[in-house]
C-alpha cells in the first residue's frame, strides 16, 4: 500500500480500477474479511473503501452477505457524463473571472500533456488530464462544487485510465486540450460551453466503445 495516503482510498482505488476495467463484473461477491486479508488490513479501512464505493453507484452491500459489485452499465455511463458535463459547465463558467496568473498552471498541464504525448508516457499524460479538469473547480471559488467533483474524481480518473491506456498515440487528445484552454481564455462563454460539451461527449463515447468491446 502507497505511504501517505488513507487505506481506504487505496482499496477503494484499486477495488474501482478493478470494476472499471471489467476484472470485477456485475453480480461478483466480495467479502470484508477476503478483502481485508488481500490487502493486509483491518477492517475498518475495507468498510471505508465500501462505503465510498457505495457512494459511486459501484457496489452494493448486502448484509450479511456481504459486498456485490454492480458494475458500470451503458446508463451509469451516461449518468456520470451527463453529471459531469452540468458542473463542469458551471465550473468553468465561474472560472472564466479568474486571472491569467491563476490560470498559468492550467496551461503547464496542457504543455505536460503535449511532451506526454511525445514520449507516449500514458501514465503521465492522464494525471496531467484529470489535473487540467479538476482545475475548473479550483478556480471556480465555489468549494460545496468542488466537494462534489472531488468525491466523483476517483471514478473519472479510473474511466481515463482505461480510455488512454487503448490510445496508441495521444497527440489527438493533447491537441483536444490545448484548443479547450485556448477556448475558455478566449473569453467567449457560448464557445466554450459548446467545446466543453463536445470535449465531453467524445469522452464518454469513448467509454461507450469501451464497454461494447467486452
Amino acid at each position: 500500500m502507497r505511504r501517505g495516503a488513507a487505506l481506504g482510498e487505496q482499496v477503494a482505488d484499486i477495488i474501482r480500477r478493478r470494476i472499471v476495467h471489467g476484472e470485477l463484473v456485475t453480480g461478483d461477491r466480495l467479502t470484508e474479511e477476503g478483502v481485508a486479508e488481500e490487502f493486509g488490513v483491518s477492517r475498518g479501512p475495507v468498510r471505508d473503501a465500501v462505503s465510498q464505493l457505495v457512494y459511486e453507484g459501484l457496489v452494493e452491500l448486502r448484509r450479511p452477505r456481504g459486498i456485490y459489485i454492480k458494475g458500470l452499465t451503458v446508463e451509469d455511463i451516461e449518468q456520470l457524463y451527463s453529471l459531469r458535463t452540468a458542473l463542469e459547465q458551471l465550473a468553468v463558467k465561474r472560472a472564466m473571472a479568474a486571472d491569467d496568473e491563476h490560470w498559468k498552471p492550467a496551461e503547464d498541464l496542457v504543455d505536460q500533456m503535449a511532451k506526454a504525448a511525445d514520449s507516449g508516457d500514458h501514465g503521465a499524460f492522464y494525471r496531467a488530464d484529470v489535473a487540467f479538469h479538476s482545475m475548473f473547480y479550483e478556480l471556480a471559488n465555489h468549494p460545496r462544487l468542488l466537494a462534489t467533483w472531488r468525491q466523483y474524481e476517483p471514478t473519472f480518473t479510473a474511466l481515463l485510465d482505461v480510455t488512454i491506456n487503448h490510445d496508441e498515440d495521444l497527440h489527438e487528445s493533447a491537441q483536444s486540450h490545448r484548443a479547450l484552454y485556448d477556448t475558455i481564455r478566449s473569453g467567449d462563454a457560448e464557445a466554450v460551453a459548446r467545446a466543453l460539451e463536445d470535449h465531453l461527449r467524445r469522452a464518454e463515447e469513448r467509454m461507450h466503445l469501451e464497454l461494447e468491446a467486452r
